[in-house]
């Protein structure tokens, strides 16, 4: 009887272990992501190497795969895409979807960095309103310190107040800046940017703003040959995840995730501060003049910008006190 039942232990043991052997591992969190602008762009490439460090990090455990650009799915379609689930993860200015999330606004009108957003609370109540009204998490705010211009193919004019005066130009438009042209009194066409260049050759548009980094990867240097001093504006570029996709993750996955931006942050930061100047050096190289506003009426070109986004926000919050909160946060108040 004692052997037999010995034997029978061993038999338990023996199918035991084997259950063991065949059970799968532990799932790996597979997910899906898109990005807004092209893969030659500076931008992409920093989403594109954020992606393949938390793939690093996350060997075993997490997993993004990248299905593409605004090939894949319409640059402004994006935002919508990854609010219904249709894809994960996506890369795109706030702008974008900012009449759903207008708290976006405190980026584009942001006297702080990333950092300094993110270690003060501005980040943490910019992630609760996009929880609130579209069902995506933002996970951060890579690429910024970097600014906006207006790149033009005619010498610029200025009013009597010695402001930048936009009268019969014919001026590419996009979500971030459209307040700011319309307090400026521009004519202006809304397009992608992916359609810029061809609507330069056509004369379709004669100026543009844009970053100050990247117009040479664009190719717009091609046909705009002056610039507008100073520059306005913070680059609002988000990384954002559907946020049904992010609470069926597991921790482990959403530490190596969140961890991951948070240090491309810091990193993007600093190395888009290299790029601005190198980017102006061999604009002006190429012979690309910078147009400056005098010093009185520089100041009041930029606040003319800042005035023109929080007006925005204001107008879509009403008195949601997250206005007062934003402004402490981002802009210093």
């Amino acid at each position: 009887m004692l052997a037999f039942k010995k034997l029978a232990g061993l038999a338990s043991a023996a199918a035991m272990g084997a259950a063991l052997l065949a059970s799968p591992a532990l799932a790996v969190d597979k997910l899906t992501a898109v990005h807004a602008f092209p893969p030659f762009l500076v931008y992409t490439k920093t989403f594109l190497a954020m992606v393949e460090d938390i793939n690093k990090r996350g060997e075993g455990v997490v997993e993004i795969t990248v299905r593409g650009g605004p090939e894949a799915i319409g640059m402004f379609q994006q935002p919508a895409a990854v609010r219904d689930g249709v894809v994960d993860i996506v890369h795109t200015p706030g702008s974008f979807y900012g009449k759903n999330v207008p708290e976006i606004d405190a980026m584009v009108a942001s006297r702080v960095t990333p950092m300094e957003a993110r270690a003060n609370g501005g980040a943490a109540i910019m992630d609760a309103a996009h929880r609130k009204r579209f069902n995506v998490t933002h996970l951060g705010w890579i690429d910024g310190g970097v600014n906006f211009h207006i790149f033009m193919d005619e010498e610029p004019k200025f009013d009597d107040n010695g402001i930048l005066d936009l009268t019969g130009v014919k001026l590419r438009d996009n979500p971030i800046y459209h307040a700011f042209f319309e307090a400026l009194n521009a004519t202006t066409a809304s397009m992608p940017a992916t359609e810029v260049y061809a609507a330069l050759e056509k004369g379709v548009v004669d100026s543009a703003a844009w970053t100050e980094i990247g117009l040479m990867q664009l190719k717009w240097d091609e046909f705009m040959k002056y610039r507008v001093d100073p520059e306005f504006y913070n680059t609002d570029l988000g990384v954002i995840m559907n946020l049904d996709s992010w609470n069926g993750l597991s921790d482990a996955s959403k530490e190596i995730i969140s961890q991951t931006v948070i240090d491309w942050e810091a990193k993007s930061y600093s190395d888009r501060q290299q790029d601005r100047v190198t980017d102006a050096n061999e604009l002006q190289r190429r012979g690309m003049k910078f147009i400056e506003h005098a010093p009185g009426a520089a100041e009041a070109y930029v606040q003319i910008a800042e005035d023109a986004a929080w007006a925005r926000m204001k107008e879509r919050v009403g008195d949601d006190p997250v206005y007062g909160e934003l402004r402490k946060h981002y802009a210093g108040e």
